[in-house]
């Protein structure tokens, strides 16, 4: 550690009003980036996972009474910026105008009244999540209020590169600050004495997984079969696709043969191609994750209070949206890659009937799609024609934002389609015209020309692979029918 650097941080996050445990998290963080130690997970210290249980053939009698000392947590803290929301992105609309969080609230009341059980359910919000949800739950009393229902997440501060000092931007000082990625969870749940409260409470295992997820519900199988194997941790996987090969994954420590995670973050250049290569890295992390509330706390007391999560290092700008402004680091850590921090650590298999979530708005046009429904008690998951595989959907980066996605009109059928594509041409350059035509009025001023935009009409089914190629100015209207291996000029 440096030292003549890291107290100007303890000052700063203390003034900030953080708790211990943030501090001690970021302290381990940035003492591993002081250190000089690689941040990076090289193919020549890993292993694949070659195979691991699967949930359907798990043998295990479901104990329902398990289920009065389990926790639900749901992580709620994105804002769904990258799809241009200002608020919680759980608060969207995601399907039958149905938003996230009431999917989530029917799932919980749900499995109460199946199994007759008050089941416990929180929220790990952000600042900036906190209120908005808050009042939007409050329809449902039932679920719980204040601290029975959220703890919110840390903050850290940004670290200026050139000299690894903290960041400072007075025109606006938020901007000295980032999330310290879901790997928070752990410090958040300490700092804010969740952890400490559930365990008096009587709780031994939590079952925590993404608010934009609505597969991910809680399995009384998989409950019966974490609790009984005595395991202090168990990470949900599913099987990579092509659609998967940029997201990280699965594998062994060459050293340990102890379970690890690996993030595109923290793959080295070179090892790129075998990162993405779906046969020989075989698993993805879903972020859904079992974890032993008594193991989580003896493992805080070992490590004095901040777990040892590998360190993710992001290079930024202080203001994002300036790039001449001054370069710094973001200290990251994921959840998900605690799997290497529990001795024992284990990990199953699962359907993608449990993982379904929206971090583009190509995967929210395919989840308000037939290609998923809405089940019984609430779940969204995979239409069963779909044998497991969810459709491909690239929209034109016209439609990156949910209000213009929106414009698209109707949500064509998707039920039987492998992958839409949806592009959008810029139109030819006008002639250039004279000045003296401009004067006497012969050619209109130039007042900027318009993309071509897309418009589905209801009735329209895409089947296998299906591209639309809208090209010139104006609406382009897709008509009812079906399109089938296609390339559609409009």
């Amino acid at each position: 550690m440096e030292s003549g650097k890291w107290p100007a941080f303890e000052e700063k996050m203390k003034a900030e009003g953080l708790n211990e445990s943030a501090i001690a998290a970021f302290k381990y963080n940035y003492g591993v980036l002081v250190s000089g130690a690689s941040t990076m997970i090289p193919e020549s210290s890993i292993a694949p996972v070659e195979s691991l249980p699967r949930l359907e053939s798990l043998k295990v009698s479901p104990d329902a009474t398990l289920l009065k000392k389990t926790v639900m947590l749901k992580l709620n803290g994105g804002l769904g910026t990258g799809m241009g929301l200002d608020k919680a992105k759980s608060l969207l609309e995601v399907k039958d105008g149905q938003t996230f969080l009431d999917l989530i609230a029917m799932q919980a009341r749900s499995m109460r009244a199946e199994f007759q059980v008050p089941l416990a359910f929180m929220l790990m919000n952000s600042f900036s999540t906190s209120k908005d949800t808050l009042e939007f739950l409050a329809k449902y009393k039932d679920l719980g209020t204040g601290s029975d229902l959220e703890f919110v997440q840390n903050k850290a501060p940004k670290v200026t590169a050139a000299d690894l000092s903290p960041a400072s931007w007075p025109k606006d000082p938020s901007h000295e600050w980032c999330p310290p990625g879901h790997g928070d969870l752990y410090p958040a749940m300490l700092g804010s004495g969740t952890l400490d409260k559930l365990l008096e409470g009587g709780f031994r295992y939590m079952f925590v997984s993404n608010s934009d997820n609505l597969g991910a519900t809680m399995h009384l199988g998989l409950l019966t079969h974490f609790a009984k194997s005595g395991a202090p941790f168990m990470m949900e996987v599913a099987e990579r696709t092509d659609a998967d090969k940029k997201g990280g994954h699965l594998a062994k420590d060459a050293a340990t043969g102890g379970l690890l995670l690996r993030e595109s973050a923290q793959c080295p250049e070179e090892d790129e191609k075998e990162f993405q290569n779906v046969e020989k890295y075989k698993f993805f992390n879903t972020n859904n994750l079992w974890v032993d509330l008594v193991a989580l706390k003896a493992l805080f007391d070992k490590h004095g209070g901040a777990l040892p999560l590998p360190v993710i290092k992001n290079e930024k700008t202080v203001d994002p949206r300036d790039k001449g402004s001054t370069k710094v680091l973001q200290l990251e850590t994921a959840m998900g890659s605690a799997i290497s921090c529990f001795p024992g650590a284990t990990a199953v298999v699962i359907p993608r009937s449990r993982f379904a979530p929206v971090k583009t708005t190509n995967d929210l046009l395919a989840l308000r799609s037939d290609a998923y429904v809405i089940t019984p008690d609430h779940r969204v998951e995979l239409a069963p024609e779909r044998e497991g595989k969810p459709p491909n959907v690239k929209l034109d980066g016209r439609y990156k934002f949910v209000d213009a996605m929106e414009t698209l009109g109707a949500v064509p059928s998707l039920l039987h389609c492998k992958k839409l594509t949806i592009e959008v041409r810029e139109p030819p350059s006008p002639r250039r015209a004279s000045w003296s035509e401009f004067l006497t009025g012969c050619v209109p001023w130039p007042c900027g020309r318009s993309q071509g935009e897309v418009s589905f009409e209801p009735g329209v089914v895409i089947k296998g692979e299906v591209t639309f190629i809208a090209s010139g100015e104006g609406k382009k209207v897709v008509t009812a029918g079906v399109y089938e291996n296609a390339k559609v000029e409009l």
